[in-house]
């Protein structure tokens, strides 16, 4: 496949362009912001020390018709560009891109209807069949049990909490009636009193290095139950995207989801 890479030039844009020549694929094009240090240069040199011929360049539809999907790890308002052009060369999306606010989720929506694309806050194969037990355990387990959700993220992160912990907290409500209008609580300090029955905890952690950990803890008097996923290295979102872009490629438009991919 030719794979397109928008925000080429981040940690993860490299990652996918790795990734992509280690799975057999060629980079049909690598988009960035003129304003980025290291636009012009060569996608290769900085992902692989070599080089491949594709320089970073501005979003267009001459790159984009060069690709049969593309995968982008940019900013939401990247994203939403990449889209209006991507329609008009019909080529497949995977977002991979937090923060979207109401208006920037419908016209994702609404791009679906034009060509496939996937969305996820996570691309990592192991953080999406998290979601999935989630979701099993909090119907099953919906009376009786506290439920509290922790996520830890490298200090640079600018957001909190994280979008794979609100795409968890969405999955909770969604699954536990009790929970549906919830109190989100984060953190605990002084005398904030009893824990009601109808809050779920979040606490954040910043700092260092960490890739990304989420757990979501099910607290009954009797038991306890753990699902944790953490990420060693970012290599997992990158080759969780490249299995997303492989799926979709060719597909007829939709919005496809990475239980999709895992075939769940």
């Amino acid at each position: 496949m030719k794979i397109g890479i928008c925000g080429g030039s981040g940690r993860m844009g490299r990652a996918v362009v790795r990734i992509a020549l280690e799975r057999g694929h060629t980079i049909g094009a690598a988009f960035d912001i003129p304003s980025s240090p290291f636009f012009g240069r060569d996608a290769g040199e900085l992902a692989v020390a070599m080089n491949i011929g594709v320089p970073l360049s501005a979003l267009s539809e001459e790159g984009l018709r060069a690709c049969d999907a593309v995968i982008d790890f940019s900013s939401p308002a990247g994203s939403l560009a990449l889209l209006d052009c991507a329609i008009k060369t019909k080529t497949a999306v995977v977002l991979c891109t937090t923060g979207f606010d109401d208006a920037g989720k419908k016209k994702i929506d609404d791009a679906a209807k034009e060509i496939p694309v996937i969305f996820s806050p996570n691309m990592s194969m192991g953080v999406n069949m998290m979601f999935k037990l989630v979701e099993i355990a909090s119907k099953s387990l919906s009376d009786g049990f506290d439920v509290e959700v922790l996520e830890a993220h490298h200090r640079m992160k600018k957001d909190a909490p994280s979008g794979t912990a609100r795409r968890l907290l969405d999955i909770i409500k969604d699954a536990i009636p009790r929970l549906g209008k919830g109190k989100e609580v984060y953190g605990r300090e002084g005398l904030p009193g009893e824990r009601t029955n109808d809050e779920i905890g979040v606490q954040v952690i910043r700092g260092g290095d960490i890739v990304g950990e989420h757990t979501v803890f099910y607290i009954s008097p009797e038991e306890r139950i753990e699902i944790t996923h953490k990420a060693a290295t970012r290599d997992v979102f990158a080759k969780g995207a490249m299995r997303a872009a492989e799926h979709i490629a060719g597909k007829k438009a939709g919005h496809y989801t990475m239980n999709d991919v895992l075939g769940i």
